[in-house]
C-alpha cells in the first residue's frame, strides 16, 4: 500500500525542474501513506512520476518505486495477492528474470509481457497504477476492478496530465484551482459523498471502478476493463449444494491470498458475522494464532466485547482489546477531520480504529467489508423487496397515491415517511427508481429549500441505475437482490465505506485488505438466485456456505453498527466545530443560510426534525471547504 502521483505532458510547467518539484511536493503531501520511501523519476521530456511506500511485500530497498524494467516504469499503489503465481507463470514463460520478491516487479513483467488486457485480466487485488510504456510514449492509469485504491486525475488548460491517491496531492501541484464544483454539490448533499467520476473539486475526477486511462501525445482516452454483471452472467449455472461449496472455497482462498505479507497483519474482530467469518478462514491456515483487533467500551449500549471475545476464544486467536472511552475518541475528531482527503459524512469511526490498531505494530488488517452488500446483510434489500411488490399501485392515478403519501406524513411524521410518500408518489417500483431514495440523507424538496436556485439537483445514484438496470443491459439479467448489490457497491460501499477506509486507513499508514471483495467471490454472489440468500436468516447464502464455521449466536445477534453519543456531542463538545463547519455554508452565496439556520434551531432546541447524522454531514461538507479554500 502506497502513494502514487504523476505529470504526463510537461507543458504546464517552466521546465523539467518545476515539474519535478511540482511532483517531488504531491508526493510530500501524501507522507503519511508511506512513509518508508520516497521516490521520484522523470524520462526528463514527457512523464514525472512520484511514489511514497508502505512496504508490505520485500521490504528490501530494491523494491522501492518508481520500479524500471528496462524502459517502461510503474508506479503502483495496493496489492496484487497472487503475484506468486503469476511470477511462476512468468518464468516458465521466460519473460522475465526476476531480482525482488515482492509484488512490483510482477506487475510490471506482466504488463509487459502480456499486454494491457492479457495482464488486468490475471490480477488479483486492490490497486491503482500508472504504468508508463516507453517504446509507445504513453501512460495508462488503471483502477482495480472494486475501485478499492483511489486514483485522482485532473487536466490543466495547456494539455498537462496530473494523477494522485489523494485529492490533496493534486491540490498541492498548484495547477488545480481550488474551485467548488458546483455540478456535485446536490450529490454531496444527498449521500453525504460524491459518486465518480466528480470530486467535490472543480477539474479534479475520480476513475471509476474496472476503468483506464490512456494519455499519448495530446490524447486522453477512457474504458471499462471490468463490468462485474458481465462477470456474473459468465458463472457456471449450478445446483444449491455445489454454490454453497464454490462460495465456501471462493471465500476461503481470498482470504488465504490476503494473509500474503512481509510485515505483522491481523484482522479487525466485531464478532458480527462478517468479521468472524474472515478470522474464522484466516485460522484455518495460519501456521500460528491470528492477532485479532477490537475496540471496546465500559459503556455496555456501546460494547461489543463479549462477542469479539467468544468469537476469538473459539479461533483461538491473539486477540487485543484496545479500550476507548468516548472522550478517546471524541479528543481525535479534529486530527480525523484534518486527514479527510474528500469530504465522507461517515468516516471518523474508521479513523479511530485504523489508529489503534496501527499502534498496536501492526501495518495490514483483513476487514469484513463487502459481506453486507454481497449477501444482502442491509435492511435495504429486504426494503427493496418489498416495495418492487408495490407494482400495482403504478396502475393508481397518481394524485391519489401522492395524497396517501401526504397522510403518511401527516400520520407519522420524519424522514422514513417522507421517503415513502416520494417512493408512493413516483411512476415506478423497481431498483432504479427506489434504491437512490434509500440511501438519500435530505431529500430534493430539501434542497430546493436549502440551496440557492442556480444550484443544479442532478442525482447520479439515480442517473447510473436507471442506465445500468436498463434493458439490454447485463446487469438487468442479474437476480432482483443482485441488482440491488450493484447499486450498494456503486454508491454507498465504493462511495462512502471503501473512500473511507482508504483514507482514514492511510491517514495512520494501515493496508486494510478486504477478502469479501475478490472478483471471483463477487460474480459467484451476483449469479446466485435470491432464493439462496434471503429471508429465513441473516445474509443465508454466507452462513450456509460456511457450514457451521460460525456459532449460532454470533450468526443470530442483534446487527449493532459502531454508534456513539454523537446527538449529546453536536449539542456539547463538537457544538464549536459544528457550529463553524455550518457557518461556512451559510457564508456562500450558494446556500440559503436562513434554511440552515433553521436547521440549527431545530436541532439544538431538542427537535427530531432533523437527525444529528444530516447536521453533521453539513458540517462536515462546510470545514473542508474552509481547510482546502474551496470558492
Amino acid at each position: 500500500m502506497c502513494g502514487i502521483a504523476g505529470a504526463h505532458g510537461l507543458e504546464a510547467f517552466e521546465g523539467l525542474a518545476d515539474a519535478t518539484a511540482r511532483v517531488r511536493d504531491m508526493v510530500s503531501n501524501i507522507a503519511h501513506r508511506g512513509p518508508d520511501a520516497e521516490g521520484v523519476w522523470s524520462d526528463e521530456e514527457h512523464v514525472v512520476l512520484g511514489h511514497r511506500r508502505l512496504s508490505i511485500l520485500d521490504t528490501g530497498e530494491g523494491a522501492n518505486q518508481p520500479f524500471r524494467i528496462g524502459d517502461d516504469v510503474l508506479v503502483f499503489n495496493g496489492e496484487v495477492y497472487n503475484y506468486l503465481e503469476l511470477r511462476r507463470e512468468l518464468e516458465a514463460a521466460g519473460a522475465h528474470r526476476f531480482s525482488t520478491q515482492g509484488d512490483t516487479e510482477v506487475v510490471l513483467a506482466a504488463l509487459r509481457h502480456w499486454g494491457l488486457e492479457g495482464a488486468l485480466k490475471r490480477l488479483n487485488g486492490m490497486f491503482a497504477l500508472a504504468w508508463w510504456s516507453a517504446v509507445d510514449r504513453r501512460l495508462i492509469l488503471v483502477r482495480d476492478r472494486l475501485g478499492i485504491k483511489p486514483l485522482y486525475w485532473h487536466q490543466t488548460p495547456e494539455g498537462t496530465l496530473l494523477f494522485a491517491s489523494e485529492v490533496r496531492a493534486l491540490l498541492a501541484s498548484g495547477k488545480v484551482r481550488r474551485a467548488l464544483n458546483r455540478e456535485a454539490v446536490a450529490d454531496q448533499w444527498m449521500y453525504g459523498t460524491v459518486h465518480a467520476p466528480a470530486t467535490i473539486v472543480s477539474g479534479i475526477q475520480l476513475l471509476e471502478p474496472g476503468s483506464l486511462l490512456v494519455a499519448q501525445d495530446e490524447d486522453i482516452k477512457m474504458a471499462q476493463w471490468w463490468d462485474p454483471a458481465d462477470e456474473a452472467l459468465g458463472e457456471p449455472v449450478l445446483d444449491d449444494r455445489t454454490r454453497r461449496t464454490r462460495i465456501r472455497e471462493l471465500l476461503s482462498d481470498s482470504v488465504a491470498l490476503r494473509m500474503r505479507s512481509d510485515v505483522a497483519y491481523g484482522a479487525f474482530l466485531s464478532g458480527g458475522i462478517d468479521s468472524s467469518a474472515v478470522v474464522g478462514l484466516m485460522s484455518e491456515v495460519a501456521t500460528q494464532p491470528v492477532s485479532t483487533f477490537s475496540v471496546t467500551f465500559a459503556e455496555a449500549a456501546l460494547d461489543e466485547s463479549p462477542w469479539s471475545r467468544a468469537v476469538a476464544k473459539r479461533f483461538g486467536t491473539d486477540h487485543h482489546e484496545i479500550r476507548l472511552t468516548p472522550e478517546d475518541f471524541l479528543a481525535q475528531v479534529p486530527h480525523g477531520l484534518d486527514a479527510m482527503d474528500h469530504p465522507s459524512a461517515d468516516g471518523l469511526n474508521t479513523y479511530v480504529v485504523s489508529g489503534a490498531t496501527r499502534r498496536e505494530g501492526v501495518k495490514v488488517a483483513l476487514s469484513g467489508l463487502g459481506g453486507d452488500e454481497l449477501f444482502a446483510g442491509y435492511p435495504v434489500f429486504e426494503r427493496s423487496a418489498r416495495l418492487a411488490q408495490f407494482n400495482w399501485l403504478g396502475s393508481w392515478p397518481r394524485g391519489g397515491r401522492r395524497l396517501l403519501g401526504k397522510m403518511l406524513v401527516a400520520a407519522r411524521p420524519g424522514m422514513t415517511s417522507r421517503k415513502q410518500a416520494e417512493i408512493f408518489g413516483g411512476h415506478y417500483f423497481d431498483v432504479a427508481h427506489t434504491y437512490p431514495l434509500s440511501r438519500q440523507m435530505f431529500l430534493r424538496a430539501d434542497l430546493q429549500r436549502m440551496l440557492a436556485s442556480d444550484v443544479p439537483l442532478t442525482n447520479p445514484v439515480f442517473r447510473w441505475l436507471v442506465a445500468e438496470l436498463a434493458p439490454g443491459k447485463k446487469a438487468f439479467g442479474l437476480p432482483f437482490l443482485s441488482q440491488v448489490s450493484l447499486a450498494e457497491m456503486r454508491t454507498y460501499m465504493g462511495h462512502t465505506l471503501l473512500r473511507d477506509a482508504d483514507q482514514f486507513s492511510m491517514a495512520h499508514a494501515l493496508e486494510v485488505r478486504v477478502p469479501f471483495l475478490d472478483h471471483r467471490l463477487v460474480a459467484a454472489a451476483l449469479a446466485s438466485p435470491d432464493a439462496q440468500k434471503f429471508p429465513t436468516s441473516p445474509k443465508r447464502l454466507l452462513v450456509e456456505a460456511l457450514d457451521g464455521l460460525l456459532p449460532d449466536d454470533v450468526v443470530n445477534r442483534p446487527k449493532m453498527g459502531f454508534v456513539l453519543p454523537w446527538e449529546s456531542w453536536l449539542r456539547g463538545e463538537l457544538k464549536e466545530v459544528c457550529d463553524a463547519g455550518l457557518q461556512s455554508l451559510k457564508d456562500r452565496a450558494w446556500v440559503q443560510s436562513d434554511a440552515i439556520a433553521g436547521m440549527e434551531r431545530s436541532f439544538h432546541a431538542g427537535e427530531t426534525t432533523w437527525s444529528w447524522s444530516r447536521v453533521w454531514s453539513l458540517a462536515v461538507l462546510g470545514g473542508y471547504l474552509d481547510r482546502h479554500g474551496l470558492e
